[in-house]
């Protein structure tokens, strides 16, 4: 078996993306906290990111973009890969790369998620402090984690999460 790559995706990919969330967080992912970021703030189609092993679709990621405290950036999920795929890189290879053309395109200063450090703290992730966020609803402080060419911005960015762009409304 080859080494998993990354494409954009593309609407063809809709009805694998909600088979494979399906799988991946069972009914419970509605009620995520993530998740009701991801209803008010709707992703970017433009960072939907499917990795494949030998052309067969394995894994996939979005990007939503919000602001937090007048500083836009992008929240990083879901992050899933098929359970007959895991192991293999591709869901590292997604986060790394949706990570980097969000952070390249220049409009966006961070990456921000909720998820194990022992996954993401090798991609360049690090723990914010606690309750410097404020989501719609709980999430383990332990598990919020940044990345940022700003080493700085982890412990400067606060406030609650609101729509990308927001800084310039005020």
């Amino acid at each position: 078996m080859g080494a998993p790559t990354v494409r954009f995706a593309t609407s063809a990919d809709d009805a694998f993306v909600e088979e494979l969330q399906a799988t991946a967080f069972g009914p419970g992912r509605f009620a995520r906290t993530a998740f009701r970021v991801r209803e008010r703030f709707p992703i970017d189609p433009t960072l939907s990111l499917i990795a494949e092993v030998d052309g067969t679709p394995c894994g996939s990621v979005w990007m939503t973009p919000i602001s937090i405290g007048g500083i836009d950036g992008y929240m990083l999920g879901p992050l899933a890969t098929h359970p007959a795929f895991r192991k293999r890189g591709a869901g590292k290879l997604l986060a790394r790369e949706v990570s980097r053309i969000a952070l390249e395109r220049g409009k966006g200063s961070f990456v921000i998620l909720v998820g194990d450090y022992d996954y993401y703290g090798p991609l360049g992730y690090v723990q914010m402090p606690e309750g410097n966020v404020q989501w719609p609803g709980p999430v383990d402080p332990k598990r919020v984690l940044l990345h940022s060419a700003d080493p700085t911005l982890s412990v400067r960015l606060k406030g609650p999460i609101a729509a990308f762009g927001a800084r310039r409304q005020a």
